[in-house]
């Protein structure tokens, strides 16, 4: 798996120096720095996406070149303290002729934080397929992207004191992920609706034709955006006491570019008894379903 080979000097640099570098330190052994470890803005743990990807990058470089995973199953364990760094261990479960399973499991100070099962295998040609129908939803040139968004309302007079410092610490701690929300208002928790979601997203920059790279790129890419739906319903300034990641996991269709437009399309079926279910799908611009996933996390209103 030649990940590094295929790196530019621009986005991926930041994407692999920081966010998911890893340094083998024995043959199913991998460490991620402290140094390179993020929380988001309003959360107290290492980004649940950051630990998935990562977690992805050191099984898939113990598989063959040939092989790309098209399913994993996660469960976020405990949080991920962002001052110590983790180590990642495969165990090599299977090797088969078509598919291979891998068992990783991430540990702080040798206590388990996060275990994914992932499945890969070689591509197949069979005339037996279908798939949903892409929704339709305005293109991303016809829409504002998050952060520019969040400026805006940084300059608009009718946004309170607490709500202007919350945007500020979130432009001073981006990501190299650009989002294009179909109704930012919604998205941002400024207005009130059904628990559904439509966000362009893309990595910033260019990535290379990497398989691998490109699977782990949304992983960490996925995380951030699925229980969001869950709060939509609620009247704006509901006060959320506790969000996070139980379990996660994607499925891989068709091969995607992570630095191309995707449809990110969200749902939330279920939310109650302090947990939701979100479930989403990603969709290339030329209409082919590329991801699914599916999310349960803990929701919790403050009290």
């Amino acid at each position: 798996m030649a990940m590094a080979a295929s790196v530019t000097d621009d986005l991926e640099s930041e994407l692999l120096r920081s966010y998911l570098t890893l340094e083998a330190i024995d043959t199913n052994i991998f460490r991620a720095s402290s140094v390179n470890l993020w929380h988001p803005v309003a959360g107290r743990f290492v980004y649940g996406g950051q630990v998935i990807g990562q977690a992805l990058i050191a099984a898939c470089r113990t598989v063959r070149e040939e092989q790309h995973v098209h399913s994993l199953h996660c469960y976020f364990l405990i949080g991920g303290n962002a001052k110590k760094n983790i180590l990642y261990h495969v165990d090599r479960t299977r090797d088969g002729s078509t598919y291979s399973s891998r068992a990783i499991k991430a540990t702080q100070d040798s206590v388990p934080i996060f275990t994914m099962q992932a499945s890969f295998k070689l591509e197949e040609s069979d005339p037996l397929k279908h798939q949903y129908v892409m929704p339709v939803v305005p293109g991303p040139e016809e829409l504002v992207e998050s952060y520019d968004f969040l400026q805006s309302q940084l300059e608009n007079e009718e946004t309170t004191k607490e709500h202007r410092d919350f945007i500020k610490r979130i432009l001073e701690k981006k990501m190299h992920i650009e989002r294009r929300a179909v109704d930012p208002h919604l998205y941002h928790g400024l207005t009130q609706g059904e628990p559904r979601r439509y966000i362009w997203v893309k990595a910033s920059g260019h990535i290379g034709p990497d398989i691998k790279l490109q699977q782990c790129i949304a992983g960490f890419m996925c995380d951030m955006l699925l229980l969001g739906a869950a709060l939509q319903p609620a009247v704006p300034g509901t006060k959320v006491g506790y969000m996070a990641s139980l379990d996660h996991s994607m499925w891989f269709h068709n091969p995607f570019r992570a630095d191309e437009w995707m449809l990110y399309e969200i749902e939330c079926p279920q939310c109650g008894s302090g947990k939701a279910l979100c479930t989403g799908r990603m969709w290339r611009q030329d209409g082919v379903l590329a991801v699914s996933m599916a999310q349960e996390g803990v929701v919790r209103s403050a009290l």
